[in-house]
């Protein structure tokens, strides 16, 4: 009887050793909180349609009910990734020939005729404006040393034509000097310009999402201080500093005072806060565009990293908890 009690309390010790709960994430307690200006490109998966035009009067786009927003992936079954992959494709057909377009809209694949025309060249069009890939700069959160996963921005990037977010095939994240700012004011945040070196490679984008920009690390990872990873509970209200470029390479340190903090469900705004540091404001007016993903320091942790700007009072702006960043990268 002892030993089947035994038995029974051992195979139930085993269980709770061995069963883990999903939401348990592997993210290191101690990380590498970044700062550096990046260049960031995303290609996406499929050709997006940002516009359309008539051919001699004819609207093909919109007699095939395309929208701007919709994501070509095939044309007559035949696989479309990119501008080149669908001008390739297009080109061995003639005037007034038909083809079938597989297409994404609302995480939807569905399928339409397409009538391809001459135009005055003698060139066969479309009726549609495309573009596979996005550029743009912004700022690294953080790398994880031990897994390599990086994380930047704190929110995603949208196709400003379409208004949706992108879906990402691939990218990469590559360096850059910051040549000059233009100053934000209200109503009108400003921006960093940079001079960007795409052959510099630092990293690998797989994911681009509500709280951020994800991939890995493939250079050496920098010799820089450790941040002890804050959790939501030890955040608190009052001084704190962010990590940002303004000029070339250069990582300075820049005062903001913590206003507020939302409820930890909240996945993105949920650190309001207002600079405090002279020199920042001086040359920035502000929280401005390039800057989000900067990571925000209190005292030795990171709790989290900048994301977006008041418009009407760039001095404030908001952060994400650190920790919804790292959960998102593991996913």
């Amino acid at each position: 009887m002892f030993f089947k009690k035994f038995k029974k309390a051992f195979m139930l010790l085993l269980l709770s050793i061995f069963i883990i709960p999903n939401n348990v994430f592997a993210y290191s307690e101690y990380i590498i909180a970044g700062g550096e200006n990046i260049g960031i490109e995303l290609n996406s998966k499929g050709v997006i349609v940002v516009g359309t035009y008539k051919i001699n009067d004819v609207d093909p786009a919109s007699n095939a009910k395309l929208q701007i927003g919709d994501t070509i992936i095939s044309i007559d079954n035949t696989k479309i990734n990119n501008i080149n992959e669908m001008v390739q494709t297009i080109s061995n057909y003639h005037e007034n020939d038909t083809v079938k377009v597989g297409y994404i809209r609302a995480n939807k694949e569905q399928t339409t005729n397409l009538t391809l025309y001459k135009d005055n060249n003698n060139v066969i069009k479309t009726g549609l404006y495309v573009k596979d890939s996005i550029t743009g700069v912004g700022t690294l959160s953080f790398i994880d040393p031990n897994t390599k996963l990086f994380g930047a921005l704190g929110h995603e990037i949208i196709e400003k034509n379409s208004g949706q977010i992108l879906e990402v095939k691939d990218g990469k994240i590559f360096e850059t000097d910051v040549t000059s700012i233009q100053k934000s004011e209200n109503g009108n945040p400003g921006e960093k310009n940079a001079r960007f070196y795409t052959d510099q490679v630092d990293g690998s984008i797989f994911e681009n999402t509500k709280q951020g920009i994800f991939g890995k690390y493939t250079e050496e990872i920098p010799n820089k201080k450790l941040y002890k990873v804050a959790k939501p509970n030890e955040v608190k209200k009052g001084e704190a500093k962010i990590l940002t470029v303004l000029n070339d390479s250069t990582i300075k340190e820049y005062s903001i005072n913590i206003l507020r903090i939302s409820n930890e469900e909240q996945k993105t705004k949920n650190i309001l806060f207002e600079i405090t540091d002279t020199e920042l404001l001086e040359q920035t007016g502000g929280i401005i565009q390039g800057m989000s993903g900067s990571p925000i320091i209190q005292g030795d942790n990171i709790i989290g990293a900048v994301t977006h700007v008041v418009v009407d009072d760039p001095k404030k702006g908001y952060g994400i908890f650190i920790t919804n960043m790292l959960e998102e990268a593991e996913n």
